[in-house]
């Protein structure tokens, strides 16, 4: 993706950089990745670079819409370069695995609410929770109920 990573980049007015060309590329090598796993990716790819160079490229990214941050209640904020599509997440509640899931096609009714409050609303960020199919195996294994919220 180098080559398509830095005519993004560029094509939305970003200065083009070592680190955000790694981060970028390790964003989209690794969808849902948190910044901890991103780093050593980014380490691996481009050698020394610190914690906080990082973190500006991801927050650079995010705030110019090229990767999307999602942060699911009690876990570190997760990165992907999916965006511009209005998808949601479902997540793990035992391991923390996280795919993504396709909005409803044509008529989206996450998008109605009871009262909009006067805004236009054209984005809606659903998470589902649940337990993996590991997971679900691993819990009847155990003899746990998997449907169990208490896991």
């Amino acid at each position: 993706m180098t080559g398509n990573a830095e005519q993004l980049l560029r094509d939305n007015g970003i200065q083009v950089t070592a680190q955000r060309l790694a981060v970028l590329n390790a964003v989209s090598a690794r969808p849902h990745a948190t910044a901890d796993d991103l780093i050593g990716d980014v380490r691996a790819s481009i050698g020394a670079v610190s914690r906080q160079a990082v973190f500006d490229a991801l927050g650079v990214l995010s705030e110019n819409g090229l990767i999307r941050r999602i942060q699911p209640a009690r876990s570190a904020a997760r990165y992907e370069d999916r965006v511009d599509d209005n998808h949601h997440h479902l997540v793990c509640r035992h391991c923390g695995d996280m795919v993504d899931v396709d909005c409803a096609a044509g008529y989206r009714p996450c998008l109605e609410v009871t009262d909009d409050f006067g805004y236009a609303i054209d984005e809606a960020e659903v998470i589902y929770w649940g337990l993996c199919p590991a997971c679900q195996k691993a819990h009847t294994a155990a003899g746990q109920d998997p449907s169990s919220r208490n896991q």
